[in-house]
């Protein structure tokens, strides 16, 4: 359930505004400026009434005080002059300054001077007690998330459609009453403040998400240890050289995002004679990716492929131009489709020695970009032995990328020539690593019309471009945002990193009390959902890529694979409480918390 924030009474709105009125020291300074005014123009109008009656009694007319200001205010608001008006050209003239300040004086400086100094700060006070303070106190296990980034954006979806707990902290008072508004559970306060992690529940939560900069991140997790010393928190890092400071300051995890998204964007390049690659690691089962371009793959049903039954693995979805697609039997391998399975270390192997194909390319891998990730991305790939060429049109990097074990080529990666220096005809794989959505989708197309051959990796920043980029020739993409959502969530679900692409991911349930005692075929998980069983654990032990005939004990676990739409329909198919924050993997995190206080 998304975290509540505490209902706030009216007359307890209206104290906290009346509060702020008179409390904050920029309103107190702007009610002394409007009463000074206001004191002014009393004066003014008191100085005119007083004028008024010596002409009238120049002139020979006697009026009463009273209907001295009543004239006095009269003209100043140009409503006219009623029955009382001057005979002499004193008097007139007089009535003109009277007039003429009124303009200025009532119509103009009046109205500006209240709202300025009156309406706007209520209006202020407004917004400042719909804000949020504090979560209730009944909260736990929840997520704090100190800053509302595009990351925080895709977190929040994701934990909201999940109903998994969740704090927003914000500093801005408007903004946080926007958020509020917005039905995102946010509290108001200070990231370096104790006092707001006290209001967020912090002793109580499961994790801390430090998503600001280096310097502010090191704070924030300084202060949270002194309200939760035993909260997992997770920082993020813009320069690696800040990650043993961040550590040094608490923080249980340091997440290098641009340093990840370079080594994801790696692990999805096949070469050096290999004829797939491994992506990740979930419970004990390796994720591997493998084309299927030149192997007996290509035009194959699943079914036909008979994978699970000859070599043990899973196929869990499958890559078909620049779409990840949820593999099902009956589901026809394009030549240029790239299987994702998953299997144990062995059956990984056998898979690669299956489908190897003689001739391999082993040209070097084309880098365009020698930024963060540019640089992050070629250090992954030197470390699986695949030589890489680099382009950068920037030689003031050229110290930096100096100390790259690769061959840098200055120039625009639009100028073929450049290109052609660099390989592109030659070579197996380009990685897109620029962060200009709008550069890597021209590079994309330019390289796929030079290489129709090469496998394009690319970045990018905006979701939205995501279509865009697919259809310009990439096939595989991943943006800054969806790896840290991504990590986040592994890291407050005590789950591995694997990152498939797309909305699939890896998770486990409990085998469901109403399939327990079933074999896995008889239970119609796939047919019924869409999802992959991958692996099926026991108390003795865990299954990968499990036969139709495995069992489905009660007490046991699935991993399967799929989209969270999947996952929801699996849990009200089979009548599964959602294990997204509750479950097994809270036990595990409140295991690892126990031990770290001994």
């Amino acid at each position: 359930m998304v975290c509540a924030v505490e209902p706030v009474g009216r007359m307890t709105l209206l104290g906290r505004r009346i509060s702020y009125l008179f409390t904050e020291q920029q309103t107190r300074r702007n009610l002394r400026a409007l009463s000074k005014f206001l004191a002014l123009l009393v004066v003014v109008v008191l100085v005119y009434a007083t004028v008024f009656h010596v002409l009238m009694a120049l002139e020979g007319q006697r009026h009463s005080w009273l209907s001295g200001l009543y004239w006095t205010l009269v003209v100043m608001s140009t409503l006219g002059f009623g029955d009382i008006t001057f005979q002499s050209d004193a008097g007139r003239a007089f009535s003109l300054v009277v007039v003429l300040s009124g303009i200025v004086l009532l119509l103009i400086v009046l109205p500006f001077a209240f709202i300025r100094y009156l309406y706007a700060p209520w209006l202020e006070a407004q917004i400042r007690s719909r804000a949020p303070r504090r979560l209730p106190s009944q909260v736990q296990d929840h997520l704090i998330i100190t800053h509302y980034d595009v990351t925080a954006q895709g977190l929040v979806k994701r934990l909201t459609e999940s109903g998994a707990p969740y704090v927003v902290i914000e500093a801005d008072h408007a903004r946080a009453a926007k958020l509020h508004d917005e039905g995102i559970s946010v509290i108001v306060g200070e990231p370096d403040s104790k006092e707001t992690y006290v209001a967020a529940n912090a002793a109580k939560a499961r994790l801390l998400y430090a998503n600001h900069d280096d310097a502010t991140n090191a704070n924030i997790t300084l202060t949270t240890r002194e309200v939760a010393p035993f909260l997992a928190v997770a920082a993020l890092v813009e320069n690696a050289a800040s990650s043993d400071v961040l550590e040094l300051a608490g923080a249980t995890h340091v997440l290098p995002l641009k340093q990840r998204l370079g080594e994801q964007l790696a692990a999805r390049v096949v070469a050096g004679g290999r004829s797939g690659q491994v992506i990740g690691e979930f419970e004990g089962v390796l994720i591997a990716e493998f084309p299927v371009h030149n192997t007996e793959l290509a035009g194959q049903s699943l079914r036909a492929a008979r994978l699970r039954e000859r070599l043990g693995v899973s196929v869990i979805a499958y890559w078909e131009r620049g779409h990840l697609y949820p593999a099902q039997a009956d589901s026809v391998l394009d030549e240029y489709a790239v299987i994702v399975v998953a299997g144990a270390e062995e059956q990984i192997a056998l898979l690669d020695r299956a489908l190897r194909v003689p001739g391999t390319n082993e040209h070097p891998v084309v880098v365009l970009g020698g930024g963060k990730v540019g640089r992050a991305t070629t250090r992954a790939l030197q470390r699986r032995g695949i030589e890489v060429h680099m382009v950068e049109r920037a030689r003031e990097l050229s110290p930096i990328l100096a100390e790259l074990p690769a061959q840098v080529y200055y120039g625009e990666a639009s100028e073929l020539r450049v290109l052609e220096n660099a390989g592109i005809h030659q070579t197996p794989a380009v990685v897109l690593t620029t962060n200009d959505d709008a550069t890597n989708i021209f590079l994309a197309l330019y390289c796929h019309r030079l290489n129709p051959d090469a496998r394009i990796v690319s970045r990018i920043t905006h979701e939205r471009n995501l279509e865009a980029i697919h259809r310009a020739g990439a096939v595989f993409v991943l943006s800054y945002a969806r790896l840290g959502v991504q990590s986040v969530l592994a890291l407050y679900q005590q789950r591995d990193l694997v990152i498939l692409g797309e909305d699939v991911e890896l998770f486990w349930v409990p085998v469901p009390h109403s399939l327990g005692g079933m074999k896995l075929e008889e239970s119609g998980i796939g047919e019924r959902t869409g999802l992959n069983v991958i692996g099926v654990r026991t108390p003795e032990a865990l299954v990968v890529g499990p036969t139709g005939g495995a069992e489905l004990e009660p007490g046991g676990e699935l991993i399967l694979a799929g989209t969270p739409a999947q996952r929801r329909i699996f849990e009200d198919t089979f009548g599964v409480e959602s294990s997204f924050a509750t479950g097994v993997p809270l036990v595990r995190w409140r295991g690892r918390r126990a031990r770290a206080r001994q």
